[in-house]
């Protein structure tokens, strides 16, 4: 290891790190609990922002102090960011441990992108566009088809693999040990908070591999479009209520997460 790559893992082994990321796990949790609490109410008839990243960051825009709040979830976002980013490249042995870091940081940096947008512009396109937008360029490359059909393919086994993170409870593994109550309440939010996250993938996953049968971007749509889809079920909005509870209880694993999570 060069004395630079020596410094770089140090310093993202350093207390400081370790709390600014535990500071990007609460924000994490109040971004999923702002988008579940935006999903019921839709649900129950008030949608008026979109129950998206893009909806939960306008909501916190439009508190009192919002952007002392925003800008405190940038800092959140990006040391998230950096410790994924040393778990991708000081903490992997082999090739799963690299590739789930590195998809989180690809997250956390979209999420403080989209931060950023709002403060310095104040505004930002919803979820659902973006995946239109992105949708409908990769359709115009050579094979086109193919590659959004294989993302939306690849989304699904996402989704496939959420639903079974949460019922096997493997999460434990990246939890510290924990008092015992405090660990069956973090089971029971996690295994619900997973399976709702991989309900939302798989579903989304769909909506993809149509836009690639049908060469029709509009086919595919972020969490926002989503989320709605569940109403127009059979079930009723009763099914996005459920999901929507699921989020909710996702943001509280996120602030466990904060306090056992190993870092």
């Amino acid at each position: 290891m060069t004395e630079a790559e020596a410094k770089a893992r140090q310093a993202a082994d350093s207390p400081a790190m370790d709390k600014l990321a535990r500071v990007g796990l609460v924000c994490r949790g109040v971004l999923y609990g702002l988008i579940g609490v935006l999903a019921v109410q839709i649900a129950f008839g008030d949608g008026g922002r979109e129950a998206d990243k893009n909806g939960a960051i306008s909501t916190v825009a439009s508190l009192p102090f919002g952007a002392v709040i925003l800008w405190i979830m940038v800092v959140g976002f990006a040391a998230l960011t950096l410790w994924q980013a040393s778990e991708a490249i000081f903490g992997a042995h082999g090739l799963k441990d690299r590739v789930e870091p590195a998809g989180r940081v690809a997250v956390y940096v979209f999420v403080c992108s989209t931060l950023l947008t709002m403060l310095l512009t104040h505004k930002t396109a919803s979820d659902d566009q973006r995946t239109q937008d992105l949708t409908g360029k990769l359709l115009e490359l050579p094979a086109g088809q193919v590659i959004v059909g294989a993302i939306g393919l690849g989304v699904v086994a996402l989704g496939v693999y959420w639903v079974r993170y949460g019922v096997k409870k493997e999460f434990r593994k990246e939890l510290r040990p924990m008092p015992r109550r405090a660990g069956s309440v973090m089971d029971r939010l996690g295994l619900a908070g997973y399976l709702a996250r991989g309900l939302i993938a798989g579903l989304a996953g769909v909506f993809v591999v149509q836009a690639a049968v049908t060469f029709d971007p509009d086919k595919a749509g972020g969490i926002d479009a989503t989320l709605r889809a569940f109403a127009d079920t059979p079930a009723g909005p009763w099914l996005l209520a459920v999901v929507a509870l699921g989020l909710l209880l996702f943001a509280g694993y996120c602030f466990g997460e904060a306090r056992w999570r190993r870092t």
